[in-house]
């Protein structure tokens, strides 16, 4: 059958909705009925944005407004006054990026420059607050950051950027509120893009970055302890490698900056020994990881990886290994032990490797 819906309709639901996700109210009934009640003392929405008024009607009174009237963004839930409501929600903007025709590369690095904005910042200018709504992606250009998250002993510094960088796209992506904070502790230059057109231009490009290291990322046993929204927050944070044959990957002694992860090829594992002779340990291809023990234990590499060919890798720095793999640490400092094990039988000790 055949229905028609009328104008207004599908963004009054979508909002209402999101507000339910949000809110998540005892007695839904209650919460409707207050939602409702405020949206029409509010004057956001009347009867006559929503019906089914023919078009004769309609050109009888004032206009509704569209999206492009609000630069494409979406009509926001009105403000509840009563003992459910805590924050405006933002409605996650509709948007299909299998659904989409493949852009021209150069067109759309234009239209992505045309889009952000100059911000300048001083010392202590809260960039983005953990909980608030996301607004803006950020691009860094000068200055240094710091990353803040809350504990339940006070905010904790999990990392920083020091004049490259960037940041705020996960809020966007899934539409959730902030997940840390991020201050400037110098004077700098950032590039913003609204939220509205990062989700337009960038996001397909994000999307299958996500869907391929999503891919990768669920054939490795240790991460099969997060969640999925873990697992997709893990994907985004990836960053893409390639290395040639034989080239040092992280070299044993060296400190830590990040984890590994192999999309492609084969990297040997090797360990110095008292003959200061490199030892191969092991090898590891597509699916397997390395560098973590490093991060895990807070000393030097233990070991170099080398390349055997040419190798694809998804390399995850230091800051976001701390922020996203926390509910994988146990499992991850039980592998040391492992190692350690390993290293005893090769060499019949690793106190000197772990902490050369």
């Amino acid at each position: 059958m055949d229905f028609e819906i009328p104008p207004g309709l599908t963004n009054l639901l979508e909002d209402f909705t999101v507000s339910v996700l949000r809110e998540k109210p005892e007695d839904l009934v209650d919460f409707a009925v207050d939602y409702f009640v405020e949206m029409q003392r509010s004057g956001q929405c009347t009867r006559k944005q929503i019906s089914f008024q023919t078009d004769e009607v309609m050109r009888d009174e004032e206009p509704m407004q569209t999206a492009s009237d609000e630069d494409d963004e979406p009509m926001e839930p009105p403000p509840m006054m009563n003992r459910y409501a805590r924050r405006k929600s933002v409605a996650a903007e509709k948007y299909d990026p299998e659904a989409e025709d493949d852009d021209d590369e150069k067109e759309q690095l234009e239209e992505v420059m045309d889009a952000m904005f100059d911000m300048k910042v001083k010392p202590d200018d809260h960039i983005i607050d953990q909980g608030d709504d996301g607004d803006n992606f950020y691009v860094i250009q000068s200055g240094t950051y710091d990353i803040f998250v809350k504990t339940d002993v006070g905010d904790k510094c999990v990392g920083g950027y020091a004049g490259s960088g960037s940041f705020g796209e996960l809020a966007l992506m899934y539409n959730m509120p902030r997940a840390a904070t991020i201050v400037a502790t110098s004077e700098g230059s950032l590039w913003a893009m609204n939220r509205t057109t990062f989700r337009r231009i960038l996001m397909k490009s994000a999307f299958k970055k996500r869907k391929m290291y999503e891919a990768l990322l669920e054939g490795v046993p240790m991460l099969q302890t997060l969640e999925k929204y873990e697992r997709m927050n893990l994907a985004d944070a990836l960053q893409p490698l390639s290395f040639d044959e034989d080239i040092a990957i992280i070299k044993q002694g060296d400190s830590a900056d990040g984890m590994y992860f192999i999309e492609s090829g084969t990297v040997c594992i090797s360990v110095r020994n008292e003959a200061n002779e490199d030892q191969e340990v092991t090898r590891l291809s597509r699916g397997q990881y390395f560098g973590e023990l490093a991060l895990v234990t807070q000393k030097p590499r233990a070991a170099t990886a080398t390349s055997v060919e040419a190798v694809k890798l998804a390399y995850l720095e230091r800051q976001a290994f701390e922020r996203l793999l926390g509910p994988c640490m146990d499992l991850m400092k039980r592998n040391v032990s492992l190692y350690e094990d390993q290293l005893v039988k090769l060499f019949g000790s690793q106190t000197n490797i772990s902490e050369s």
